[in-house]
């Protein structure tokens, strides 16, 4: 019997060194699903990195990464520019992308906004709480610029930017009736000037510094001294965007800022008349002097916009934007037409963009101001900018 006991535990023992059949299946099995998953998720990735960014132009490329596990994808955006107007459109494109392949079960998409400070005119030194300053001109008055600039900035803010505007219209000032300022700035003990702050927008004017009905009369070198004080005594605050209202022209305060003040880029304003443009031409010929990169040109007043039938006109003839930005090499960021309601808000203190952001042309400054956004970003970082790095996640 003893005998047999000991058959029997050598008999147990053999089998369970034997290797079984169905574990090393699964090892292969394994194996192979881990192959097919590398290849899955690098072939999503090559996809989704090939999508275009209607806004910058460009392949996402390095700013999306895939990962996935089980069928189910988990994706994670990277935008240098703000953007929640169009995060909605883009979770869409990559889920129909990513679902396009039957291997894939389920995804989710996580999109971050990162604001970065760009490279400036050489030899200038950021403007501390300014990550980038955007200049706005026209080289003519007339064409709505400093509605434009308003707008534009009210655009960026709604799309997830901290935004700042600097009226530097020494001369005829307007932001304060169209942000509807009032009443004086406030000074630090250190005697730093304390940005006014207007529909969630920090503001600085000459026009809230002195008296209404007071004639600015002023050479040259006066009036570009107040604006170099206005901005580098101006206590501006986590800035995103500093938004300047320049006045229209070429002459000395256009010049100061450029050649004085770390402008990141600027974009000009035009309506579609060819006497309009021939400024505009004047305009990108003197930032490229100074070496300050255009982003684009805006065409304002494109068309009349009845309020009565919603009839389009093109009172001021067609294509001159396109016609300005295909000469000089840059993009037509976008066309505003010409709408009463539009020219009203800001009589009111109460731009478009800011009151009705639900407005067909609301959204068209914001589509605008994605495109410069994202056209910036393209440009070379500043390294010596030191400001918190803020990261917007949804």
């Amino acid at each position: 019997m003893a005998e047999s006991l000991i058959n029997a535990i050598i008999a147990r023992s053999r089998r369970t060194r034997r290797p079984r059949l169905d574990t090393i299946e699964t090892i292969q099995t394994r194996e192979s699903y881990l192959t097919m998953s590398a290849t899955l998720q690098s072939e999503l990735q090559a996809r989704l990195g090939a999508l275009i960014d209607p806004h910058s132009e460009q392949a996402l490329g390095e700013a999306i990464r895939v990962s996935v596990r089980n069928g189910r994808a988990a994706v994670r955006v990277r935008l240098n520019y703000p953007a929640a107007g169009w995060h909605a459109e883009l979770e869409q494109l990559i889920e129909q992308t990513l679902m396009h392949d039957h291997a894939v079960e389920a995804a989710t998409v996580e999109i971050e906004t990162e604001h970065l400070a760009h490279a400036v005119q050489g030899g200038l030194s950021p403007l501390d709480g300014v990550r980038n300053i955007i200049a706005v001109a026209s080289g003519k008055g007339g064409v709505g610029k400093s509605t434009v600039a308003v707008n534009l900035a009210l655009a960026l803010q709604a799309e997830g930017a901290m935004v700042g505007v600097l009226d530097a219209d020494i001369y005829g000032p307007s932001i304060p009736r169209m942000l509807g300022l009032s009443g004086k700035p406030e000074t630090t003990p250190e005697r730093r000037i304390l940005p006014m702050r207007s529909h969630g927008l920090q503001a600085m004017s000459i026009g809230v510094l002195v008296e209404t009905d007071q004639a600015m009369i002023w050479r040259g070198p006066m009036a570009t001294q107040a604006l170099q004080q206005m901005v580098s005594e101006t206590q501006w605050e986590a800035l995103d965007y500093l938004i300047v209202d320049l006045p229209p022209g070429t002459g000395d305060i256009q010049l100061t800022l450029a050649q004085r003040i770390p402008v990141a880029a600027a974009v000009t304003v035009t309506t579609p008349q060819d006497v309009a443009i021939d400024d505009v031409r004047r305009a990108v010929a003197m930032f490229a002097k100074v070496r300050v990169p255009v982003l684009g040109v805006i065409e304002n007043m494109s068309t009349h916009l009845c309020s009565e039938c919603g009839h389009e006109d093109a009172i001021f003839g067609q294509g001159g934007g396109q016609k300005i930005a295909a000469e000089a090499g840059l993009k037509l960021l976008g066309e505003i037409p010409l709408e009463a309601t539009l020219g009203r808000s800001t009589d009111q203190g109460a731009p478009l963009v800011g009151s009705e952001g639900d407005h067909a042309i609301a959204g068209r400054f914001r589509e605008i101001a994605r495109k410069v956004a994202a056209r910036l970003s393209l440009q070379a970082r500043n390294q010596a900018i030191r400001m918190p790095k803020i990261k917007i996640v949804e």
